[in-house]
């Protein structure tokens, strides 16, 4: 069985970066699980680490990225791009089915096993089942609203979660300072 599950999108907006996640976890076609928390706080606090696909894989890559953070303190592209390296040419690693989104108070990042290290440029990131559609409302958002990083993140996930089977309505968002 092909597990599916996840919507995670990163906003930046007026000197704050939210990432938030649904909750559902999938295994074809039955809800395992409604309340899973796909976002994670790294290296004290100070990095926002968000996880699609298999579960038992995206933690095994966070355990290695929070490494790759503290050989690269300060230096999260450089430690990004250390554990793409690693997971693009490891055997082990190569079998592992993930993407990784990551912010901290200076970039946004996807993370995957094909060797990708991609910022976006306008500061939004969506990955997951529901990730294109939480994209696409975060960006409409972003454009014709005053509303804060959060509360598009928010807003983008609960349009996806109407949209995507493979994403639901229980939502975790996460905050950090960005700096200038």
């Amino acid at each position: 069985m092909k597990f599916r599950s996840t919507t995670i999108l990163t906003v930046r907006r007026n000197g704050l970066v939210a990432m938030g996640g649904d909750g559902q976890v999938s295994l074809g076609p039955t809800v395992m699980k409604g309340d899973a928390r796909k976002i994670r706080r790294l290296v004290d606090g100070k990095v926002l680490a968000g996880f699609a696909g298999a579960a038992a894989d995206a933690f095994a890559l966070l355990e290695r990225f929070e490494e790759k953070l503290r050989d690269h303190p300060a230096n999260m592209p450089r430690a990004a791009t250390e554990l793409a390296k690693e997971w693009r040419t490891d055997r082990a690693l190569r079998r592992l089915e993930a993407l990784i989104a990551v912010a901290d108070a200076r970039d946004t990042l996807l993370i995957s096993g094909t060797g990708d290290v991609i910022q976006p440029d306008d500061g939004i990131l969506g990955i997951g089942s529901g990730g294109n559609y939480a994209l696409s409302a975060a960006r409409a958002l972003a454009e014709n609203t005053p509303m804060s990083a959060e509360a598009i993140v928010r807003e983008g996930l609960r349009i996806a979660s109407d949209i995507c089977v493979y994403t639901n309505h229980h939502i975790t968002v996460e905050e950090l300072t960005c700096e200038t």
